[in-house]
C-alpha cells in the first residue's frame, strides 16, 4: 500500500471534492440556523408584548375600583435664563397599582407627557445629589417669597435635607462629622476652605457673608455638605452682636420669622440650619419653637453648636420629630495646632465610645490646616468622615 504522504499531489481529488460540498453544506445551514436565532431574540427583545400569550399565568385584577393612580405632581420644566429644565425623578412617571387574585400589588410604571420638546435636566434622587448637578437648585423645592427663594419640601415628600445631603458609606462603624462655620465673612479665609478641605467637611455659611451665593457653588463643585448659619441673640448683646437680621428675644414673633427668611433667602443647596451665637434666644423655648417648626415643616436639620448648656433646641426638636444633632466639642477654643489637634483627638475617643461624635470650629487657617491633616490620619485608623446630615436623628426620645 502506498503510504498517504506519498501520494502524488492532485490525486483524490473528487474524495477531496465530496467532502468539501458537504462541509460547506453544514457550514451553511448551521449559519443559517444561527441566524435565525440571533433574529427571535432580538425580536423579542424589542417587542417584548409577544411574550404574552392567551393562558398566561399573570393573572387580570379583581376589582377595577381598588386601581391607584397617583397624581401627577406640578410641572418643573421652567427655563431660567436660557438654561435646560429641570424635572424631579420622582414625577417623571404615572403610577398604576393593581391589586391581583392572588392578594399581590403590580406596578405598572408608564412615561407621563411632559410640556414642550426638547432636553430635561432630571434631578431628585432620594439621598444626595448627583455631583454633576450639584451647583443647581432643585426648583421644586423653592418657594418664592418677598425675600427670595426660600427651600421646601416637594409636593412629593423629597426634603431639601435629602436633595442636598452628602452620600456615606451607611456602615455602622466609628463615624465623625466636623463642622467648619463663618464662612462667607472672610472671602479668603472662604477660599482658604474650601479648596484645603477634604470634601467630607460641612462647611457652614454665615448668612451675613459676602458673595454666598458664588461660594456656595464653589462648595458643592468641591463635594461638601453645607449648612446656612442664622444669627440668634446672645447673652451680652449687643455688645456681643451676631450681625444683621438677628432674632431677637424682645421682638414679635412675626419679625423673628422674617429675619429668618430673609437669612434663608441668601442661598440654596442647604440641607439645613445652623445657630450663630444664639445663648439667649436658644434658651427660650417659646421663641425658639415657631423657628424650628418652620425650618422642620421646610424639610431641613438643624444643628445646635452646643455651645450653650441652657439650649432647649432638643427638647423641642424632639417633639416635632425634627431632624437634628448637636455639636460634641468645639475644636478650637484655642487657635493654635497643638490644641486644635489635642481637641481632634477628644473627638475621635468620643467616637469610638458612642459610635459618632459632631466636631464644630470655625474658618481660622490654623484650624483648617490641622482638620486637613488629621482627617488624614483617621481615616487610616478607620474611621469614617462624614457630612453633618448622616448623623441626625429625626425620631421622638433620640
Amino acid at each position: 500500500m502506498v503510504s498517504e504522504l506519498r501520494k502524488p499531489l492532485g490525486q483524490d481529488r473528487k474524495e477531496s471534492a465530496g467532502k468539501s460540498r458537504r462541509f460547506s453544506v453544514a457550514a451553511l445551514a448551521g449559519g443559517v440556523a444561527a441566524c435565525v436565532v440571533l433574529g427571535l431574540s432580538i425580536y423579542t427583545a424589542i417587542t417584548p408584548d409577544n411574550l404574552e400569550r392567551p393562558g398566561s399565568t399573570v393573572q387580570a385584577p379583581i376589582d377595577v375600583a381598588r386601581v391607584e393612580t397617583e397624581a401627577p405632581s406640578p410641572a418643573a420644566a421652567e427655563k431660567d435664563n436660557g438654561s435646560l429644565p429641570v424635572s424631579s425623578g420622582r414625577s417623571g412617571a404615572n403610577v398604576r397599582h393593581q391589586t391581583m387574585q392572588d392578594g399581590n400589588v403590580v406596578s405598572v410604571f408608564s412615561p407621563r407627557p411632559r410640556e414642550g420638546d426638547g432636553p430635561v435636566l432630571m434631578s431628585g434622587q432620594t439621598y444626595g445629589q448627583n455631583p454633576r448637578m450639584a451647583t443647581m437648585p432643585n426648583e421644586e423645592l423653592l418657594e418664592d417669597s418677598a425675600f427670595g427663594k426660600l427651600p421646601q419640601t416637594g409636593a412629593d415628600g423629597l426634603r431639601p435635607l435629602e436633595q442636598y445631603a452628602r452620600p456615606w458609606s451607611g456602615a455602622r462603624g466609628t463615624r465623625i462629622a466636623i463642622v467648619i462655620g463663618g464662612l462667607g465673612l472672610s472671602q479668603t479665609g472662604t477660599q482658604n476652605a474650601i479648596r484645603t478641605l477634604p470634601p467630607e467637611i460641612t462647611l457652614a455659611f454665615a448668612a451675613s457673608g459676602n458673595s454666598l451665593q458664588r461660594w456656595m457653588q464653589e462648595a458643592r463643585r468641591e463635594g461638601h455638605e453645607i449648612l446656612l448659619q442664622v444669627p440668634f441673640e446672645p447673652f451680652g448683646y449687643p455688645n456681643n452682636n451676631p450681625g444683621p437680621d438677628t432674632l431677637l428675644v424682645g421682638d414679635s414673633q412675626k419679625v423673628n420669622m422674617e429675619r429668618l427668611h430673609r437669612s434663608m433667602a441668601k442661598i440654596t443647596n442647604y440641607t439645613g440650619v445652623m445657630n450663630y451665637l444664639g445663648g439667649r434666644y436658644m434658651s427660650d423655648a417659646k421663641m425658639l419653637e415657631p423657628i424650628l417648626r418652620d425650618i422642620n415643616d421646610r424639610g431641613l436639620l438643624f444643628l445646635d453648636d452646643g455651645s450653650s448648656a441652657q439650649s432647649q433646641a432638643g427638647m423641642i426638636a424632639k417633639t416635632l420629630a425634627m431632624p437634628h444633632a448637636f455639636g460634641d466639642i468645639q475644636i478650637d477654643e484655642q487657635v493654635n495646632r497643638s490644641a486644635i489637634m489635642t481637641r481632634l483627638d477628644d473627638l475621635e475617643r468620643l467616637a469610638r465610645r458612642n459610635g459618632s461624635a459632631i466636631g464644630v470650629a470655625s474658618a481660622f487657617d490654623e484650624s483648617i490646616t490641622a482638620v486637613s491633616d488629621w482627617v488624614s490620619e483617621a481615616t487610616s485608623r478607620g474611621i469614617e468622615i462624614v457630612a453633618v446630615s448622616a448623623l441626625v436623628s429625626d425620631r421622638p426620645g433620640q
